[in-house]
C-alpha cells in the first residue's frame, strides 16, 4: 500500500560517507517527530548508494515512516524504497511510475513553474515541490519561488505542496502561514548540533498550525 500524504517536516539527507553516522542523524531526527525522509547522494558510488538506501529504509519501515530516493528511480526499486522524487533532468513521472507501480510514491520539483505543477499533477504526480523559496547553502544558484505562488499552488492544485530551499525555524512560518503541506529542510536540520532538538522544533511548528487550522474549521 501507498505510504500516507506527504505532511510535516521532510528531511532531505545530507552527503555523508560514514553510514553509521548517516543512520544515527536520521534516526535523531526521527525521534523529533520527522516522519518521511529523501535520501538524497549525487557522489556516491553505487553500492554506497544502494547500501546506506537500504538501511535507512530498514529504520523507517519500523516507524511506518517513508524513504523517498532523490532524482533515481531505479536505485529506488532495487532498495524498496516508498517513493522517488524527480528533478526535470530525471527519470519521465511515466517511466518511474512503470519502475516502481501504483503504490509507490513519485513526487516531483516544479521550481516556480505552476503550469509544470498541473501537468505533472494531471500525469499522476503524488506531490509537487516549488522553491527555492529562500537562499539555499545547497543550491546557491536555485531559481526563486514566491509566496504568493505557493498560495495559488495551495488554491489551484489538489495534490500535497512542499516547500523547499533555506528553510529554517525563523522563516518557516512565512511558509507554514500560507498553508504548506510539507517543508523540506536539509541544513536547518541536520547541520546543527542537536538534531532531535531541531526536528521538534520545526514539527511543533507545523502541528501548531495544524491545531490552528481544526479549530478554525
Amino acid at each position: 500500500m501507498k505510504r500516507g500524504r506527504v505532511s510535516g517536516v521532510y528531511a532531505i539527507t545530507p552527503e555523508i560517507v560514514d553510514t553509521p553516522r548517516l543512520v544515527a542523524i536520521v534516526a535523531a531526527a526521527l525521534t523529533g517527530g520527522v516522519r518521511i525522509v529523501q535520501y538524497r547522494n549525487k557522489t556516491g558510488s553505487v553500492g554506497l548508494r544502494q547500501f546506506q538506501c537500504a538501511a535507512l529504509v530498514e529504520l523507517l519501515q519500523d516507524i511506518n515512516g517513508t524513504l523517498i530516493v532523490n532524482d533515481d528511480s531505479r536505485l529506488a526499486a532495487d532498495v524498496d524504497a516508498h517513493g522517488v522524487h524527480l528533478g526535470k533532468d530525471d527519470d519521465s513521472l511515466a517511466d518511474a511510475r512503470g519502475r516502481l507501480g501504483a503504490d509507490k510514491i513519485i513526487g516531483v520539483s516544479c521550481y516556480n513553474d505552476l503550469a509544470r505543477a498541473r501537468a505533472l499533477q494531471a500525469a499522476g504526480a503524488d506531490y509537487v515541490a516549488f522553491g527555492s523559496f529562500f537562499p539555499s547553502k545547497t543550491k546557491p544558484a536555485a531559481v526563486c519561488a514566491s509566496l504568493e505562488l505557493l498560495s495559488r499552488a495551495k488554491t489551484e492544485l489538489s495534490l500535497p505542496v512542499v516547500a523547499i530551499g533555506g528553510i529554517n525555524r525563523d522563516n518557516a512560518i512565512r511558509l507554514i502561514e500560507r498553508d504548506v503541506d510539507a517543508l523540506a529542510v536539509l541544513s536547518a536540520l541536520f547541520c546543527v548540533d542537536d538534531v532531535e532538538r531541531e526536528a521538534r522544533v520545526l514539527s511543533s511548528l507545523m502541528t501548531d498550525r495544524n491545531s490552528q487550522l481544526q479549530e478554525q474549521e
